[in-house]
Order: structure tokens, then C-alpha cells, then sequence
């Protein structure tokens, strides 16, 4: 272990951490500088239980907020790490887009750390999956890097190809949640080799942002149709209501 550590040490001196978003030379292995991290609106203190929105005050007890209590989700508990704006925004375009799997990588705790108030026992972790065409055209799933890195923080089980996209639907920015349901109707569904996994088991879905969260219910419903204990989702960034 000592020649190891050793070697770390001298590997960050000649090769210092740069903060993933502005390029800063920084300390220690949280991947944002002072200044990015504060401009990357990290949820803290009370939120919706079911779909990880901030809420006012503090509580002893799991909240709602008022739009799942109108519409409540179909999945046992959510949380997200950011409010998807300014430099949280910035960062994930760029692992989306940029091709930037160190984003994936410094999230992994950061994921954790999200997960942990809603974490079920023996959690099997599963990506938000893209249909083939567009995997290929991107040459990755930025949610199932994701996904593979809370797995590894973790030492959870993972299954990247737990689901998969039975039809490909268009882009779903500025739809609404009827909308965006519409397209999403019987478009994922849990991969047939995988069926048997499943049964009994806590899913937690992972995913890069949500928005209405369509997408993440159309998954939730396909993991129910095998008797699964629970879902549980959790994403890297969650537009704010007002945006």
C-alpha cells in the first residue's frame, strides 16, 4: 500500500487535479473547485420524496411535494444531486455531448452521496437506456456511465443492459408530461435475459436529468411487469419547476 500511495502522491504533484468544469488546478479528489461547486447547485436539506424537487422548512418526516401529490410517481422514492442549472448544466451537456467520462467518474460518490437516504438493501443499479440507433450515433449511454460508477462506488451490482429501448422516440425537450408519455407508451422494457434477475429484487434507475419524468416512469412500469420489490430512481440533475 505504501509504494502505492506513494506513487498517487507523486502523480498529483506533477499532474494536479483539474476542477471538471473550468479547468482549475485544485486539491483533493472533489472534482470542482470552491467557485463551481458553489455555482453548481448541489440539493441539500429537505426535499420531495418522490421526485427530489427542494422544498421549504425542514421536516423529521419524508415529504411530498404538491405535484406528486397530484400526480404521484410510480416509483418508491427519487433524489437528485443538482438543480439542472448553470454549472450543473454546463457539466452534464459536456458528459453528454463532449465525450467527458471524467464527469461520470468524480459523480459516482456524488451519486452516493444522493442515493444514500433512499438506499434499499442489495440494490441491483440500472442505467436509463438509448435506443440502438442512437447509441451509435452518440457511442455512448451517459447514463449508463453513470449508473457504472455508483456501482462502483458503491460495490453495488450492476446490470447495464437491464433495459432496453423497444422503439425509438424524437427528441422529447419541450414536450409536456402527456406528451412525452404518449411517445413513451410501451417504448422500454426489461431485456428477456434478465427477467429472472429481477424478481424481488430493489431496482435503483439511474439517470442523467429529469424533467418530467416520463422517461423514468415508462422504466419503472417495465421493471414492474417482473415482480420486482421496488424502484428507486436517482439522477444527476433535476430541472426546477420554475425553469
Amino acid at each position: 500500500m505504501g509504494w502505492r500511495a506513494g506513487i498517487q502522491t507523486l502523480v498529483r504533484t506533477v499532474y494536479p487535479s483539474a476542477c471538471l468544469s473550468c479547468g482549475t488546478n485544485i486539491d483533493g479528489d472533489t472534482g470542482l473547485c470552491s467557485k463551481c461547486w458553489l455555482s453548481s447547485h448541489f440539493i441539500a436539506g429537505l426535499v420531495c420524496n418522490s421526485c427530489g424537487c427542494p422544498l421549504p422548512g425542514a421536516s423529521s418526516h419524508d415529504e411530498i411535494c404538491d405535484a406528486c401529490l397530484h400526480s404521484p410517481r410510480n416509483w418508491t422514492a427519487a433524489r437528485a444531486t443538482f438543480l439542472y442549472r448553470d454549472g450543473a448544466k454546463k457539466l452534464i451537456w459536456e458528459l453528454k455531448y463532449s465525450d467527458r467520462a471524467e464527469i461520470a467518474t468524480a459523480a459516482g460518490p456524488w451519486l452516493l452521496k444522493t442515493l444514500q437516504p433512499i438506499l434499499p438493501e442489495n440494490p441491483l443499479i440500472a442505467p436509463v437506456p438509448l435506443h440502438w440507433t442512437r447509441l451509435m450515433k452518440r457511442r455512448y449511454n451517459q447514463s449508463e456511465l453513470l449508473s457504472h460508477n455508483l456501482a462502483l462506488t458503491g460495490r453495488f451490482e450492476h446490470v447495464p443492459d437491464l433495459l432496453k429501448r423497444t422503439k425509438r422516440t424524437p427528441p422529447l425537450f419541450g414536450l409536456n408530461m402527456e406528451e412525452r408519455e404518449l411517445w413513451l407508451q410501451n417504448a422500454i422494457a426489461v431485456n428477456s435475459k434478465m427477467r429472472r434477475l429481477v424478481k424481488g429484487r430493489h431496482i435503483v434507475l439511474v439517470d442523467d436529468v429529469m424533467t418530467t419524468g416520463a422517461t423514468l416512469s415508462a422504466a419503472t412500469e417495465a421493471c414492474y411487469l417482473y415482480d420486482v420489490a421496488s424502484v428507486r430512481v436517482v439522477f444527476l440533475a433535476r430541472a426546477a419547476k420554475n425553469d
